[in-house]
């Protein structure tokens, strides 16, 4: 079934103690619609400027993602994000943002992708996320993520995007501020609360837990023994979530559970190199490679 993602396309400099890349790919949308197009046709809503390379959009299209969505507008410049990586590498320092063209982008979605199945809305202002998921109203599963600035700044506005959608993804520590709570499963279970119907909360080397109508599921992560750049992790993990869901049309319990493991295989190549480089040097096959040999790590 289709899965469109809507979120930002930029261009990351990033600087890890593996070394430092200087305008490179990036973005949530860009990372979500290229790993998720190892799992089901992908559909990209968003904007650049006319600075941004043509090489990438060839690489998106290489990649089959249809690109009717994305906007080039003339005269503007693309979403920059600078950051850091240091010591454990699982927070960056943000050295410089510019918003660009993704400052006032509130996007129509096309006809051509009134009729998605599956709807991935990656972080974003959630009055946006509302805007884009309300003209969908015959999709199968929506999902968004988000992150603190919204929480401490949009904390209402959140709340009703995150009741208009099927599901919530975030790290433990969104989770922890959003549900009120230093306990996880407490602060879960009063996002439940609110009104969200599946969350799924990212722990970074920890693993992910998820929870739907009062239960739990979760998973480690993959060990690696050594991570050169984390961006764009979060965005892979939902990537392999939803283009599983999306795959299979199947969003039961026992479902959720197998995409939460693609999830976590996928953000596990995703962090082997920087930007999408890891992704673009495999092929399906090494992703259920992975998750047979991830799925023997947790099977007693």
């Amino acid at each position: 079934m289709s899965l469109l993602v809507v979120g930002s396309i930029a261009l990351d400099t990033v600087k890890t103690p593996f070394g430092e890349r200087a305008d490179i790919l990036g973005g949530a949308a860009s990372f979500f619609s290229v790993a998720a197009s190892f799992f089901a046709p992908v559909r990209l809503l968003g904007v650049i400027g006319e600075d941004f390379p043509e090489c990438h959009v060839d690489l998106l299209r290489s990649r089959g993602i249809d690109l009717r969505g994305l906007e080039r507008r003339s005269g503007g410049k693309t979403f920059r994000w600078s950051g850091s990586y240091e010591g454990r590498m699982d927070v960056a320092t943000t050295r410089d943002v510019k918003l660009n063209v993704l400052g006032d982008f509130k996007p129509t979605v096309p006809d051509a992708y009134l009729d998605s199945a599956f709807v991935f809305l990656a972080n974003t202002d959630p009055v946006t996320q509302a805007h884009v998921v309300r003209q969908i109203p015959g999709r199968k599963f929506a999902m968004l993520d988000t992150m603190n600035l919204w929480i401490d700044t949009k904390r209402a506005d959140l709340v009703d995007a995150l009741r208009l959608v099927d599901g919530v993804v975030m790290n433990d520590e969104e989770a922890r501020s959003l549900g009120g709570s230093s306990n996880l499963i407490f602060a879960m279970n009063a996002l439940s609360n609110l009104g969200a119907r599946l969350i799924v909360v990212k722990k970074g080397e920890h693993g992910a837990v998820m929870l739907r109508n009062g239960e739990f599921f979760a998973l480690p992560a993959y060990p690696l023994d050594a991570v050169k750049d984390p961006t764009g992790a979060g965005d892979t993990f939902a990537a392999g979530f939803m283009g599983h869901l999306a795959a299979t049309g199947d969003t039961s319990w026992s479902n959720l559970k197998r995409a939460l493991a693609y999830g976590t295989v996928t953000a596990s190549f995703t962090v082997e190199d920087f930007s999408l480089d890891r992704l673009l040097a495999i092929e399906r096959a090494d992703l259920d490679r992975r998750l047979a040999a991830f799925v023997s790590m947790v099977t007693w």
